[in-house]
């Protein structure tokens, strides 16, 4: 099962003392239009390479628009075994609207 977290709830953990890896899945002319701060790029048609060179014991976030193809994401990493990889519910279109107004939404 997908496991998601709120942006709300990814705001705190980005304030906290160990804050999780973000990757955005999505395509690199999205994230050149806007991205949550620090958030890596890897896009999620080139899983299968950058899969390998994540720590499967890490905590990461995954997100892309609206949540679709970083749910999908997520799904295949705990496939291969990742025990605490999260899904960003509503994307960054949600991280948008409920955390960084700054963010564009399209």
């Amino acid at each position: 099962m997908i496991a998601d977290i709120t942006p709300q709830q990814l705001a705190e953990k980005l304030q906290g003392p160990n804050p999780p890896l973000v990757i955005d899945v999505r395509e690199p002319y999205e994230y050149a239009y806007g991205r949550i701060e620090g958030a890596q790029l890897e896009p999620l048609g080139q899983i299968v390479v950058w899969a390998r060179t994540l720590n499967p014991e890490a905590e990461m976030v995954l997100y892309c628009h609206v949540g679709e193809r970083s749910a999908m994401a997520t799904a295949y990493l705990q496939n291969l075994g990742f025990k605490r990889v999260l899904n960003l519910a509503g994307g960054i279109d949600a991280w948008a609207a409920l955390v960084d107004p700054n963010v564009p939404r399209y």
